[in-house]
């Protein structure tokens, strides 16, 4: 993994403000948003199907969609990442660390693909492990967590890769979740079994 990020000595766990690092693997490259994402940002908000797979039932306007992505990148508590595609140059979803806790040195892991034709590419499973060891080697953290609606066992297959664990379970609005966490010694062992490798799913 290549990182890019501006100022001396990078983030830590400690730090108010994080700052957006860019982020490169061999296929995907991860970086912060840009006005210009707006349009694919809104096709992937639209997706009937990733809305289906996240149990996301809140809806967005066009005026809000460009409102956020002309923010985001100012935001200090949390990160947005573009995952582009290296070989084409194009918006492919995104990949999000929010909900941090800087006294536990926790913080929740997001991620969504711009839709279906994204899907079994390997884009996703790549990000991952490149906001994984971003998280644990070089912001410090602990502990990851992510919730998973319990249908949906081809992204808990792109999580278990990454070392994720099942801590628990929910029952929420209808749906059955799945509740995962990564600890930094789960990462530590994790990275060196797959010596830096990263299956593609």
């Amino acid at each position: 993994m290549t990182t890019s990020h501006p100022g001396a000595g990078g983030p830590g766990v400690g730090d108010d403000a994080w700052v957006t690092p860019v982020l490169q693997g061999e296929h995907v490259l991860l970086r912060p948003y840009r006005d210009s994402d707006a349009d694919a940002l809104w096709e992937m908000v639209q997706d009937e199907e990733g809305a289906n797979l996240t149990a996301t039932t809140a809806t967005f306007t066009r005026d809000q969609t460009d409102a956020w992505v002309g923010t985001i990148a100012a935001a200090q508590d949390r990160l947005d990442w573009v995952i582009e595609e290296r070989d084409a140059g194009v918006y492919a979803g995104e990949v999000v660390l929010n909900e941090r806790n800087l006294d536990e040195g926790t913080a929740n892991f997001r991620i969504a693909l711009r839709g279906p034709g994204w899907y079994g590419r390997g884009l996703g499973s790549e990000a991952t492990m490149l906001v994984c060891r971003y998280a644990f080697e070089t912001l410090g953290l602990r502990r990851l967590t992510l919730g998973v609606l319990a249908r949906n066992p081809r992204a808990q297959r792109v999580y278990e890769k990454a070392g994720f664990l099942v801590s628990g379970t929910e029952h929420e609005d209808g749906e059955d979740w799945i509740d995962m966490e990564l600890t930094a010694q789960r990462w530590r062992d994790v990275a060196e079994g797959i010596g830096g490798e990263v299956d593609r799913d």
